[in-house]
């Protein structure tokens, strides 16, 4: 598996700017993985990552969007 320092994350569009309207929240995922996708908190970017199962993140993403 592959360590934080060398995975590519992709920082979420909607994710807050950091101007003081939600304190800077920001999600980072990574793509590209077969079996799950990891998430992490871009603050903490050497912090855990929760991993997510393709299937589950797709109903998510789905649930977002409708």
């Amino acid at each position: 598996m592959r360590t934080n320092s060398e995975t590519a994350w992709r920082k979420s569009s909607y994710s807050n700017g950091g101007d003081g309207s939600g304190g800077g929240s920001c999600v980072e995922a990574v793509t590209g993985i077969a079996s799950a996708i990891p998430i992490r908190d871009s603050k903490t970017p050497t912090g855990p990552a929760l991993s997510i199962q393709v299937p589950a993140w797709a109903d998510f993403v789905t649930g977002i969007i409708a």
